[in-house]
């Protein structure tokens, strides 16, 4: 009977121990899991059209928004990596077809014309990532995801504010023939 009780102890600790040492996975096909892989996904092109914006923006304060994009999405990108790996979950490492396809389109652009259609983008995608940041925040299931996007929603809700701020500029500059 010792033995027994022996065994099955060892047993619960050494799958208590298994258990512990392996990423805590969210469960498979959740909401969870979809909003890290898009949030992911919308991070890694706000970087990289931030570049672009960096390189090709007229307006001085589409260059400084579009720095802060680089800068913001990409600690945030650092800090979701980090939630993904100890979840198990496997972030995409480029942009997709349809960011890539609006960075050929940016990339035809100069000037005032990339101004705008540049910052329409970014209030327009803002408007989006505040909403899921916000539904996640209040309604995920995982605590570090919904953290993660407590955490990183003001910051978005600031994007989409200078967003606005900056293509209502870029239209004015136009307006005015500049």
């Amino acid at each position: 009977m010792k033995t027994v009780l022996f065994v099955g102890a060892a047993f619960v600790f050494a799958t208590s121990a298994l258990a512990q040492s392996r990423p805590a996975v969210i469960s498979s096909g959740s909401a969870d899991i979809e909003f890290v892989l898009d949030a992911a996904k919308g991070g890694m092109a706000e970087v990289e059209l931030g570049r672009l914006a960096a390189e090709r923006a007229k307006s001085d304060e589409v260059k400084k928004f579009a720095q802060r994009m680089v800068d913001d999405h990409t600690k945030a990108g650092d800090q979701l990596k980090s939630i993904a790996e100890s979840k198990g979950i496997k972030l995409p490492v480029e942009m997709d077809a349809q960011d890539r396809a609006l960075m050929n389109r940016l990339q035809k652009l100069n000037g005032a014309a990339f101004d705008r259609a540049y910052m329409q983008v970014m209030v327009s995608d803002h408007v989006k990532d505040v909403n899921e940041f916000r539904k996640e925040a209040n309604t995920g299931r995982d605590p570090k995801v919904k953290s993660f996007a407590s955490s990183t929603l003001p910051t978005l809700e600031e994007h989409l504010q200078h967003a606005r701020q900056a293509r209502q500029a870029a239209t004015s500059a136009t307006a005015a023939g500049n």
